[in-house]
């Protein structure tokens, strides 16, 4: 990564581990509030950063972020599991799912190298999308693995197709407060 996708990252990184923080420490919501904060902080998060103006680095930014994220709801569900077994998980879900990745972050790239006047209407529920449904499966994958280990890829299937349709949907709905937000990126410290 270059030295300014790494002080994005960081930057984000720390923004987040503020908001994260507060929300996995609130005693008035259960587990499945928070991870549904989470997921859908996590996803404005990545989609506001997909359409900053960085071409192809995208995937080592989001990535990482959406490891995290699955960091995160590992604690929440009791089983507290590091980034790097996180982006494991991340990479076996999505050949569970048929996901490729790498394929997804080039139409993105490419919308926005391309199609520029379109990146943002384009990139936004489809990155929005994208991070809620790894959200929603890896919460879906640690009930499953504290229930009884077993992972049954058909229903991490039926529910990837599912909320990654419902993430898009409400990506597309909440696009223009992810546009005022790209902004205050440039802005943390």
């Amino acid at each position: 990564m270059g030295e300014n996708q790494d002080s994005l990252l960081e930057i984000v990184r720390k923004k987040l581990k503020q908001n994260i923080t507060q929300i996995e420490n609130r005693s008035d919501l259960t587990e499945e509030e928070k991870i549904s904060l989470i997921v859908k902080t996590f996803s404005a998060t990545c989609a506001a950063i997909a359409i900053q103006p960085i071409p192809f680095a995208d995937i080592f930014i989001l990535t990482p972020i959406q490891a995290y994220m699955g960091s995160r709801i590992g604690a929440i569900r009791g089983l507290p599991i590091s980034e790097r077994k996180v982006k494991e998980i991340i990479k076996e879900i999505g050949g569970i799912v048929g996901l490729g990745l790498l394929a997804q972050q080039l139409v993105i790239s490419g919308y926005k190298t391309f199609i520029p006047f379109l990146g943002a209407i384009t990139t936004i529920p489809i990155v929005y999308g994208m991070t809620y449904a790894i959200g929603k499966v890896i919460d879906a994958y640690f009930i499953q693995k504290r229930k009884s280990g077993k992972i049954d890829p058909e229903v991490l299937k039926s529910l990837w197709k599912d909320m990654l349709k419902k993430g898009k949907k409400i990506g597309k709905e909440q696009a223009d407060n992810i546009k005022k937000a790209k902004d205050e990126y440039a802005t943390w410290d």
